[in-house]
Order: structure tokens, then sequence, then C-alpha cells
């Protein structure tokens, strides 16, 4: 008989949790032909003959199929915690940034080992999953964190279920509504874009404003960028490393820097944007004299943006600085990140083409078109998109760079109160970078 019972003194219920209390399992054996030869498969445990007998039924329609593979009951065995911190040591250090691989280590540290860590992985159902992302609420946790959960587990189970150490993927069969994620900040117009450039003249937040603002640079990558990799003569700078992932309070020197996704992404320097990088390399240049006349340590790490002392600054701070300055410069609320976005979005508005803006942000193709929300498909690319040299970046980048500083009309003068010139506002103080 291919379904069979037995006692147990240690029953589960049918989400897998054990009761302890006494009662009836049923279990799944079944014979059958494969390539090499006759084979045994079995389950056991169901906590309902009802269970068993369907799963007997499905498995004899899948084990009559030559090409299926039955799950690995020896892996299947061990519990999610081991299978977990197991899966996210060797696939996140050769698949995930380093940001995200230690967002993913923290989840399953934090939040599921806690809930669900015991359960054998062969046992997790989409019932106890919803259970964990109910409590994950009730907690206190929003709504975007509880769907980053379900998106590890998904991943995650979903290799496990290609590796044939589990049936299905249970994460996929969740009933739990998560509902609309939290309003992304819109990035800034043109026109918003030049108020907030304006009060950051002169200031510590200039270069990194205009590099994320006009080119589109990752924050990491902004603070990552080395003057070896700029060369003003010839007009480019390359995009080629990026600032380590959280680097340790009070670091001084950097011995490496990290490598990014694109790394052969060289652009261009705009005829509006090469000030930017002059002042700044001025401003270093004096700060060394200065600093050694006053024998005092500079900390030469070669950066564009760096502290005065040429330490480098850190990723966290710089986000948290951020959102002072905007709330004190009185600008529409938005994320560093979303400057990236301000640009993306204002490049594609103004040329329309979506595959040299990709190429400027480091983006693919694809990634471009769902960030942008727009086609995706290879067959609306005309072909002088699919080679994209340094000529049609800086094409797409004058306009962009031209908009946001547009020529000067000397003949035209603001008018302020009796006719006469309009004074400049005095400068919002500084918010430290």
């Amino acid at each position: 008989m291919a379904v069979s019972s037995r006692q147990v003194q240690n029953k589960r219920d049918s989400n897998g949790v054990l009761t302890g209390k006494p009662g009836t399992v049923y279990d799944v054996n079944i014979k059958y032909n494969s390539p090499e030869g006759k084979k045994t498969y079995s389950k056991k445990g169901f906590a309902t003959k009802k269970e068993a007998t369907q799963h007997e039924a499905e498995m004899k329609t899948k084990l009559a199929n030559p090409v299926y593979t039955p799950v690995a009951s020896a892996q299947g065995k061990q519990t999610v915690k081991d299978y977990m911190e197991e899966w996210v040591e060797i696939h996140g250090k050769a698949n995930l940034r380093p940001s995200t691989f230690a967002s993913y280590k923290g989840y399953i540290k934090n939040h599921i080992v806690p809930n669900i860590g015991h359960v054998q992985l062969n046992q997790l159902s989409p019932a106890m999953l919803d259970n964990m992302f109910q409590k994950m609420f009730d907690s206190g946790l929003s709504n975007s964190s509880v769907r980053y959960a379900q998106r590890i587990m998904s991943v995650a189970l979903e290799h496990a279920r290609k590796y044939h150490y589990i049936e299905h993927n249970a994460a996929r069969d969740v009933i739990t509504k998560f509902g609309k994620q939290g309003k992304t900040p819109d990035p800034y117009t043109i026109e918003q874009m030049q108020d907030f450039m304006s009060k950051v003249i002169g200031t510590e937040w200039e270069m990194p404003v205009m590099l994320a603002g006009m080119y589109g640079l990752r924050m990491s990558e902004i603070l990552g960028l080395r003057w070896q990799n700029v060369d003003l003569e010839k007009g480019t700078f390359g995009v080629v490393e990026q600032l380590p992932f959280n680097l340790p309070a009070g670091t001084k020197e950097v011995a490496e820097m990290a490598p990014t996704k694109s790394n052969d992404r060289i652009l261009p320097i705009t005829d509006l944007t090469r000030p930017y990088f002059e002042q700044a390399k001025n401003l270093q240049e004096r700060r060394k004299e200065l600093t050694a006349a006053a024998g005092t340590p500079y900390y030469d790490n070669d950066l564009v943006i760096s502290k005065p002392d040429g330490a480098p600054y850190r990723r966290d701070v710089v986000s948290n600085n951020f959102g002072q300055l905007v709330r004190h410069l009185e600008m529409p609320h938005i994320r560093f990140h979303d400057l990236r976005h301000t640009a993306a979005t204002n490049m594609h508005q103004l040329t329309g083409d979506f595959y040299t803006v990709g190429e400027i942000l480091g983006h693919t193709l694809k990634g471009i078109g769902m960030s942008l929300g727009i086609s995706t498909n290879l067959e609306a690319v005309t072909a002088q998109y699919v080679d994209v040299r340094l000529e049609r970046k800086k094409s797409v980048l004058d306009v962009y760079h031209k908009a946001l500083h547009p020529p000067k009309d000397d003949g035209e003068k603001k008018q302020g109160d009796g006719g006469k010139e309009e004074k400049p506002k005095k400068k919002s103080s500084d918010i430290e970078l």
C-alpha cells in the first residue's frame, strides 16, 4: 500500500508545528521505474490521510515522467535556519552586492530564523510564512520591510526547489496582502533641480549634487571617485570603482576601492560641468597646501569628494545629512538616491534616448526601461543606439546640462522693487556633508 499509517508520540499539526501530543501520521511510499532502474520514493509525516493520498496521486503522475527528478530527502530534512544561513553565504557572496548581502543576512538573522528557523525545510508551508509575516506586521515593521522578507524567502526557496530539496516553493503560495509600497519621492523637475543647485553653490554639497543630479551617479560611486580616473585634458572620467560598503567609522585611508557593476563606464565632462571639476581640484590643492603649512595631517586618498583632511565620507552619514539639507533648504523631500532618478527622468524626457541614458547610468537596457516605466522591446532601439559611443553620451548629457544651465541673456535683468536690479538672496547656511 502506498499510504500507510503509524503512531507517533509527538504529532505535528497541519502547519508542521509539534503539538506535544501523540497521534496518527501517514507516510507515502511509491515504487517506480527510472532510467537507472527500480527506485522507491517516500515522504513521511502527513497530518491527515487526505493530504497523504493527494500527495501520492501527484507524485505518481510526476514519477511517471522520465525527466522528473525526485527531491533529495536528506537535504529537505535540514531546518530552515541551516538552509538559509548556508544559502545566503554561498549565493550572497557570489551574486549580491555587498549592501544587499548584508541586508539579506540581517533579515534572516533577525526575522526569519526567530520565527521559522526550527521548521524542517520540506515541512515549511505557506501558512507558516503567512503567520511569520503577520507577526512582523504586529511588531511594527513597515509593509515594505515585510515584503522584503517575503522576497528573500521566495528567492531562497526557489533555489531549494531547483536543487530538488523541496517539492514546492511555499513563498509563492502565501495569501498575505502586502498592499502598495511606500511612495517613492518624485524626481525633481528641471526647475526644481536648478533651484536646488543654486542653493548648494559654494558648499560641500555642490560637487556631490552635481554628480548625482546631472550624471546620475550612485552615492558609493561618487564617494569613491578618484582623480586618477578623471582626465580633464581628454574631458572624460571613469566610473570604474566605488567606496567599499560599510566603511568603519573613523577611517582615514582607504587601501582599496570596490569594483562597480559596470567597470567600463566612461563619461564625458561637458563644458558646463568642467568648472565643477576644476573648482573641486583647485580647492583640494589649496587645502593640501594649508594643512602642510599648519603641520596637520592630510590623508591623500586621491578622492574627488573628501573631508577637508582628505579622509573619505561614509555613506550613512552623507545620507542622513542630506535629509537635513533638504529640510533646511525647504526643498521637496527626496533621498540622495532620488537625484539619480532625477537625472534619468530628465535626460529621458528631453531626449527620448533611453538606451543611451541607461549607458550613462550604468544600467542594462531592460533595467533603464523598467526604471522609467517604458518599453524594453529591443526592436524599438535603432541601430545607432546599440553601440553607444562617447559622442552619443555627450550629446544626451549636453542637452540635459544646457537645460539646467540656460545661456545668459545679457540684455535682461531681474527687476526688483523700484526697477532696480534685485540683489541676490543670502545663501542658506551650509549643512555639513
